[in-house]
């Protein structure tokens, strides 16, 4: 009797286990294949480049310790809210956004929360510019992994 509910035991800890080897190639595969979308916000199919007036630099905190750089950018349009990078990732590569500059942004435009947002892929600053993403929205400073 012991014998036969050891087998059981074993057969099914062994079908759960190949099941969730199986399941978590198939939930990457539907991540990746949603919309195109290579990361979690950004998509490629919104991609969009506005130019404006820099009305606000805001470093926002997020729950895990990092800190992001948010701008509120006036277009002749609109106010969006453009996700840049990470601060330490704007510093290291010597680039700096004031209030009133004029940039002009590329990237995926969404609504987060009612508000009009741009997840930046590049800005320009003058004859600077920095690549914060590939064209698959994978940020630069991530080694290639997605956010």
């Amino acid at each position: 009797m012991r014998d036969r509910t050891l087998v059981k035991y074993v057969l099914l800890s062994s079908v759960a286990l190949l099941f969730l080897i199986q399941a978590v190639p198939l939930l990457r595969a539907q991540y990746r294949s949603n919309s195109g979308r290579t990361s979690l916000m950004y998509d490629p199919t919104t991609e969009t480049t506005v130019s404006g007036i820099v009305e606000e630099v805001q470093n926002v905190s997020g729950t895990r310790g990092w800190h992001g750089i948010h701008l509120q950018l006036k277009t002749a349009d609109e106010v969006l809210d453009a996700h840049i990078g990470p601060s330490w990732f704007l510093a290291q590569k010597k680039f700096e956004i004031s209030k009133g500059d004029q940039v002009e942004v590329t990237g995926s435009k969404l609504r987060l929360d009612n508000v009009d947002t741009l997840i930046a892929r590049t800005i320009k600053k003058g004859d600077c510019q920095l690549t914060l993403r590939n064209e698959q929205g994978i940020p630069a400073w991530s080694r290639g992994r997605r956010f």
